[in-house]
């Protein structure tokens, strides 16, 4: 079992009334989760989510409290493990309920609930917690801010976070991680990429393998440019809130727009 305590979401209160209670259901959830279930029972597999991957225990369980605000507040939900359920609202709660599974049932303390409300479309607030520490980071499309990136404008020199390397992009890895002066694999792209935006690191990256859904990018979609980052996919494919989960992009979160395409660049050589 892992002993250590699962703190309470520190939720701003200005923070729309969906997220504020999915964070809290997830933390909840999460919470529960690791009282009932040692590691193995926690990482079992016993399902397949909507991108065709297999779902841990723990994803399920968390995201079935997400489900039930959703469902009480009638409005759409896309998830993680269960896809897209359509209720006919003009919005809808893009989550990934516990981002970093693997970290979580292991009982390393990196991983976050991630949720985003779009309306038409286009995603308008955000909220992300991280689930161990109850630390959480709120935005609003189109206003700044409470916390600001590091303001880095370039790769050589810079602290970089990336997913681990595939085959299929070793070199791509490579040209990154030889030109930045810090490299951190944490696992966890929803959590990652809030510490670019807070300034704690200067950017968060994919390096071409194409492993992110868009549920784990849309909270940063709304929270790294209000404190004066960017998010965009390496080849340049627009993100975008389609509820199927099998599409894939590159995402590159970074301090400056600057930062971000010399990211993007040196991933495409």
């Amino acid at each position: 079992m892992i002993g250590w305590p699962v703190a309470d979401p520190v939720i701003p209160t200005v923070a729309h009334p969906v997220l504020a209670q999915a964070a809290k259901a997830a933390s909840d959830a999460f919470r529960a989760a690791r009282e009932r279930h040692d590691h193995a029972q926690l990482a079992e597999k016993t399902a397949v989510g909507a991108d065709g991957t297999a779902s841990m225990r723990l994803d399920l369980l968390v995201e079935s409290a997400i489900a039930e605000v959703a469902e009480a507040h009638r409005i759409n939900l896309l998830s993680e493990e269960i896809g897209f359920v359509d209720r006919g609202s003009a919005v809808t709660l893009v989550a990934d309920p516990v981002d970093g599974t693997a970290n979580a049932a292991a009982g390393v303390p990196l991983s976050a609930f991630a949720g985003a409300l779009v309306r038409d479309g286009t995603p308008v607030e955000a909220l992300t917690c991280w689930l161990d520490t109850g630390r959480c980071w709120h935005a609003v499309a189109g206003a700044p801010a409470p916390y600001r990136t590091s303001g880095r404008g370039e790769l050589d020199g810079a602290a970089v976070s990336l997913l681990r390397p595939h085959p299929r992009n070793r070199e791509a890895w490579w040209r990154v991680t030889s030109r930045a002066a810090r490299v951190r694999i944490l696992s966890t792209s929803c959590l990652e990429a809030m510490l670019v935006a807070e300034g704690s690191t200067d950017a968060f990256a994919d390096a071409g393998s194409d492993t992110h859904r868009i549920v784990d990018l849309a909270a940063a979609m709304v929270a790294v440019p209000a404190a004066g980052g960017a998010v965009l996919d390496v080849r340049g494919r627009a993100l975008e809130i389609d509820p199927d989960l099998t599409r894939r992009w590159s995402g590159v979160v970074a301090a400056t727009p600057r930062l971000a395409e010399e990211i993007a660049g040196a991933v495409l050589g």
